[in-house]
């Protein structure tokens, strides 16, 4: 088990942004060591800020890229890894929207996100396909595709999840922190060995439980010497490419095979567990299969066992949506709009935070080698195929925005 990041939550000025910054820094780099002296490898120290579009609200969009860019600076000078800008909003100027292109092209370490949906508004149809087209144009800023690791569509997020890009923090509040573990190994020991699915199932609750113990009493000692507020752990069970530390591994370890029958009942088995596992919580707490960092997932998708819709359903069960997604160069505008669009029904359906991180890889067809191995947190994979996209002139490729109410409790039974 390890932190992925601890991530401060902060108000970032439209003039000086190194106020903030300086503050975060400081509390972070004595954070980071406290940590890792109880042998908890800290792997970065990130920093999030509310939407950029609330902070650019006097000048507009068309100082987005000049005010990303001295935030970096600035992070960079403070040695904070990494910093989320928060996402552009259905009710902001499009122009933010367009402008995330040229941000994540002129910075090596800013996040960005887009909102999709929420339960108040809906589902704005145009803004989802101004997203696919945002994500089309991020995927040709580099030849290996991988700048959308900068980049998620978002539906129904509130503030205050650590795991980035989907990381914000919510305007006027007071800076505070939270945790995002890589801890998909803590499954893999929990089932490995377990008597029966109940003994598997127990076994992950304790080992989450005795974990965010240890890390609670830690976060809570840092939050009254440097007078913030600790506002929990997110629990994702993200994974690593190995296999100690594969979410996928873990559900295979149960007996089925990821993209056949009794996957979601797998997942159901994680959830279930993580459920019962008693800890302060923040951000999704959910099923978190990114197929390119998880060796066993990129390993199904390769061998086109695992598809787009296989993770859809996992995200119904109760995930974290679609990440680090490995697709053709070519795909349709009408593909990606179809995914995102499941993904904002999902979400508000279900009343759940869920997430799209697409990467289409200039140049590469389906089942081609991804070529992104090189990069650390990444396995070795095939590009998936693409799902067919939404049909020319259907309603749902119109103008309009629309609610999807969620799924009412079941009333109480009549006797």
């Amino acid at each position: 088990m390890k932190i992925r990041s601890i991530t401060a939550f902060v108000n970032l000025t439209l003039t000086e942004p190194e106020l903030a910054l300086a503050q975060a820094a400081n509390f972070l780099h004595s954070a980071a060591p406290r940590f890792e002296g109880a042998g908890l490898e800290v792997q970065t120290c990130r920093v999030a800020s509310q939407p950029f579009p609330r902070i650019l609200a006097p000048t507009g969009p068309g100082l987005a890229v000049a005010y990303a860019q001295r935030v970096q600076d600035i992070a960079r000078s403070y040695g904070i890894d990494y910093v989320a800008l928060g996402p552009v909003h259905a009710e902001d100027d499009p122009d933010f929207v367009d402008a995330i292109p040229d941000i994540i092209a002129a910075t090596e370490s800013l996040f960005c996100s887009i909102s999709i949906a929420d339960p108040g508004r809906g589902i704005d149809l145009a803004l989802v396909r101004q997203a696919a087209d945002v994500i089309r144009r991020v995927s040709t800023l580099t030849d290996d595709g991988l700048s959308n690791l900068f980049l998620a569509a978002t539906a129904n997020c509130p503030p205050g999840a650590p795991f980035f890009p989907v990381a914000y923090h919510e305007l006027g509040e007071p800076m505070h922190f939270a945790l995002a573990m890589q801890a998909a190994d803590l499954a893999v020991e929990a089932f490995t060995g377990a008597s029966d699915v109940t003994d598997a199932q127990e076994r992950l609750a304790q080992r989450i439980t005795a974990a965010a113990a240890e890390l609670t009493t830690l976060a809570e000692s840092l939050a009254e010497e440097f007078d913030i507020h600790f506002s929990g752990i997110d629990f994702s069970l993200a994974p690593f490419p190995e296999e100690a530390s594969s979410l996928g591994g873990a559900m295979e370890r149960l007996g089925v095979t990821l993209g056949g029958s009794g996957a979601p009942a797998a997942a159901s088995v994680i959830m279930s567990a993580m459920d019962a596992a008693q800890f302060r919580r923040a951000g999704f707490n959910g099923l978190m299969l990114p197929v390119l960092e998880d060796s066993v997932l990129a390993a199904r998708a390769g061998e086109g066992q695992l598809n787009v819709t296989d993770l859809l359903l996992y995200s119904a069960i109760c995930g974290t949506g679609l990440d680090t997604l490995p697709l053709p160069g070519d795909i349709s505008p009408e593909a990606l709009a179809g995914i995102l669009l499941d993904v904002a029904a999902l979400a508000l359906r279900l009343d759940k935070p869920l997430t799209a991180r697409l990467m289409p890889l200039p140049g590469k067809m389906a089942g081609d080698d991804t070529g992104l191995e090189s990069f650390a947190y990444f396995a070795p994979g095939r590009v998936m195929a693409a799902p067919g996209g939404l049909a020319s002139g259907g309603l749902l490729g119109g103008e309009s925005v629309f609610r999807v109410r969620a799924r009412a409790p079941r009333p109480p039974e009549i006797m």
